[in-house]
């Protein structure tokens, strides 16, 4: 009798460490730009992400999660140091960052580890070619793709001499490489900014010296919202057209640059107007909680927590005892996104549609996205032949 006492009471306190073990919440490194001029993009991925948790009660799949949220500040060797100090502390799934000289730096630190980097941003070419990884999975886009969509467009708006600039950093050599590498025209020029720019009367100057018919900028944040103010003040968005990406001109730049924005050509795999079930849900709910309308940003942060969800679910918050069946998971993404159809390419970056919108003036007078076309079905980017995926 004392030995099946014995017995029962080892079951319970195993069922009980069991229990505990699987209520466990999975850390998740969420480390992004909270501050500097940029700071809004990390909140808006912050909040979208957020979203996603609090809408499942704290979990992702099912699974209790913790967000450990570090502010990078726009520094690698920052973002760095965070998610070496999270991988100390046991934390396998990272997220957030936004910029991608961050995201160079963090990342080979991630996977080097045998954790998983989920980018919900940031698609820098170094890891969607022959440095690709079994680890890093890429959300959003591939930089070359909001560019290449943009010189498309370009081309189909009869732009014959264009004036190509963007910040000296990874996603900006990456921004105009892909444009370069799909415009048909006569390139007259290409620029490289600081990445924390604001005053372009130089690069203004040059532009109206040249007379080109259009302009292609990669400048987000802060940077961009100063570019369009001195781009409208000098009057050369009367004679130029703006074609560049979402990227460029998001929901919260556009409000903040007033009428600047007016007439801007935008390629983009998404806006508010999309027409589908889990967009137009994510957007009521955003709108519900936060009291403004998501950005891009924060679409592609949902999404991407709907994935890490999706996987999470079937390894039932296992990750470090089974990496092979979350990556395996990861890579069906089985969710709903808020783009519509989603998959992933041989090198796990998207394969999505593009779209061209114009910033108009809608019914109310206010200016928003108007769409134009479809400019790319079923998208993908140039290095996706060069990954030599280990499976």
């Amino acid at each position: 009798m004392k030995l099946f006492k014995k017995l029962g009471v080892g079951i319970a306190l195993s069922a009980i460490a069991a229990l505990s073990h699987a209520q466990e919440p999975v850390k998740i490194g969420f480390i992004t730009t909270l501050s500097t001029p940029a700071g809004y993009i990390g909140e808006d991925e912050r909040d979208g992400f957020a979203l996603a948790v609090k809408q499942g009660a704290g979990k992702l799949g099912g699974v209790p999660v913790d967000m450990i949220i570090e502010d990078d500040g726009l520094k690698p060797g920052s973002g760095k140091q965070s998610a070496e100090k999270m991988l100390q502390d046991g934390v396998r799934v990272f997220t957030g960052i936004n910029f991608s000289n961050v995201l160079v730096a963090v990342a080979p630190s991630v996977v080097k580890d045998g954790g998983f980097y989920i980018s919900l941003n940031a698609g820098a070419s170094n890891f969607a070619g022959k440095a690709c990884n079994p680890n890093f999975f890429s959300v959003a886009m591939q930089n070359d793709s909001y560019s290449d969509t943009a010189a498309i467009a370009a081309n189909e708006l009869g732009v014959k001499k264009i004036v190509i600039m963007a910040p000296a950093y990874q996603a900006g050599r990456d921004a105009l490489h892909g444009f370069k590498s799909a415009y048909k025209g006569e390139i007259l020029a290409e620029i490289y900014t600081k990445l924390d720019q604001s005053d372009f009367s130089v690069e203004l100057a040059r532009i109206r010296s040249l007379q080109p018919d259009g302009v292609f900028e990669f400048l987000p944040g802060g940077a961009g919202i100063n570019f369009a103010k001195q781009f409208a003040n000098s009057g050369l968005n009367k004679t130029v057209k703006m074609v560049t990406p979402l990227y460029s001109m998001d929901d919260r730049m556009l409000a903040a640059s007033g009428d600047a924005g007016e007439g801007y050509y935008l390629s983009t795999q998404w806006t508010a107007e999309q027409d589908n079930a889990a967009s137009k849900q994510f957007v009521a709910a955003f709108e519900k909680e936060y009291k403004r309308r998501p950005t891009v940003y924060a679409a592609t942060s949902y999404d991407t927590a709907r994935l890490i969800g999706s996987a999470l679910k079937a390894v039932k918050g296992d990750v470090k005892g089974k990496p092979d069946a979350f990556r395996a998971a990861l890579r069906k993404a089985d969710f709903e996104s808020v783009r519509g159809k989603f998959k992933f390419g041989p090198n796990q970056y998207p394969i999505q549609d593009w779209y061209l919108v114009q910033v108009a003036r809608n019914a109310e007078g206010k200016l928003d996205y108007k769409p134009i076309s479809v400019i790319a079905k079923d998208h993908t980017d140039p290095y996706a032949p060069l990954c030599k995926m280990e499976k």
